[in-house]
């Protein structure tokens, strides 16, 4: 790979980290609307459901940032924790600095604090109400999503620093996944899908399969059977699901039939996770197939990444960041490390400030999204340009043992 490139983006990173050190990792989201002090102080808006929802996705939507306007404040949220915690441990992985390990520790005693008490185990969510399509989820109400994340970090954290603390939290949350989320059997009793949150039954394909991967690597840890068996069962569910050129809708609603760039990432990314820690390849053709209609459906050969497997627009800087993720935890690096290569290269030119080295939302058709996002955008691109990093260091250590 060319030295240059690299290079610029270890620059373009450092730039990213400095910004996200400085905000002291708070900072806005696309769906903190219904956190507007104005909002929740007229009676009529935040007891209507259509109302919150159109809110919501006004700020979502909007090019212009109204947020301080209407009194939304920045704030953590602990996915972006999560993210920033698995970040520095690769970090500190690659070059041993004690100030890494010191943001590793102290990310790792946030994110303790900022679990959701009440439920069966350790667990997290968002730092904001929301109100979607199929559900309403009070501020704070435990994801499978946020959960995974945060409790993925904490082991990732656990690797280097062996505080138990970090690994009981992590299987601690197993017991949330397992006790406390709603499940949807398949009607032959081949499996099951884990809901989204104990507060709905909706079948989402990357959420239940991001609880897989919880179970299947806290197993890797303790050898429990039942976290091996469940995490299978639900692995087996999304994958007898594959459409027939290798993609996934969203999930199993009527409207939930699209198909996207980075959860499509998300759902190989996590049977891959299972195989590995499961020492299983019972998936490997599933794999296989889902990764060539990935690569092939997303990026162009510019190194544009587009949003839906039908269209490019939205631009979003998640695409990205989930690229470097998937290819790296599928194993696919060795031959798509260019691709990925392109795709950083295209969206610093065209995503990233100048000025201040944070990552724009989205590019629409006619307009473009700069709003500073810190979970969905900064935290997601520290940590998908950290596994790039990693991956190149890794192939940089292989040729200087040789």
């Amino acid at each position: 790979m060319n030295s240059m490139d690299n290079v610029r983006i270890e620059e373009s990173f450092e730039r990213l980290l400095g910004y996200c050190e400085k905000e002291g990792f708070k900072g806005y989201d696309p769906y903190d609307g219904l956190n507007s002090k104005l909002f929740k102080s007229i009676p009529f808006f935040s007891n209507n459901r259509y109302v919150k929802l159109a809110w919501i996705q006004f700020f979502k939507r909007s090019p212009v940032n109204f947020r301080r306007l209407v009194g939304v404040e920045k704030e953590f949220n602990p996915k972006a924790i999560g993210l920033f915690l698995s970040s520095y441990c690769i970090l500190y992985k690659m070059d041993k600095k004690p100030e890494h390990l010191k943001r590793v520790n102290e990310l790792a005693s946030l994110a303790l604090d900022l679990r959701t008490k009440g439920w069966s185990g350790s667990c997290w969510g968002y730092n904001f109400d929301w109100q979607a399509r199929a559900f309403f989820q009070p501020k704070g109400t435990p994801t499978v999503v946020a959960t995974t994340f945060v409790a993925n970090a904490l082991l990732d954290a656990f690797e280097i620093t062996n505080d138990r603390r970090l690994l009981d939290a992590a299987r601690s949350a197993c017991d949330f996944v397992l006790c406390d989320l709603n499940r949807t059997p398949d009607e032959s009793g081949r499996g099951f899908c884990f809901s989204y949150s104990p507060l709905d039954t909706s079948v989402v394909y990357n959420a239940s399969l991001l609880g897989a991967r919880l179970l299947s690597r806290v197993y890797s840890h303790t050898n429990e059977d039942t976290l091996i068996q469940e995490a299978r069962s639900a692995v087996l569910f999304v994958c007898e699901r594959q459409l027939s050129n290798g993609s996934w809708p969203y999930g199993a609603y009527d409207f939930h039939q699209w198909i996207d760039n980075f959860h499509t990432g998300y759902n190989l990314e996590c049977i891959a996770d299972f195989q590995r820690f499961s020492g299983s390849h019972e998936f490997d053709g599933v794999l296989r197939k889902g990764f060539e209609f990935y690569i092939e459906t997303f990026f162009s050969d510019e190194g544009i990444p587009r949003y839906y497997s039908h269209q490019t627009y939205p631009i979003d800087v998640h695409t990205t960041s989930q690229l470097m993720v998937t290819v790296a935890k599928s194993g696919n690096f060795a031959r798509y490390g260019q691709t990925c290569k392109n795709v950083l290269l295209w969206t610093i030119a065209h995503m990233q400030s100048k000025k201040e080295g944070r990552f724009f939302y989205q590019i629409n058709r006619f307009f473009t999204s700069r709003i500073s996002y810190m979970r969905w955008s900064q935290a997601w691109m520290v940590y998908g340009m950290s596994v790039y990093l990693q991956e190149v260091w890794k192939i940089n250590q292989e040729c200087s043992d040789r």
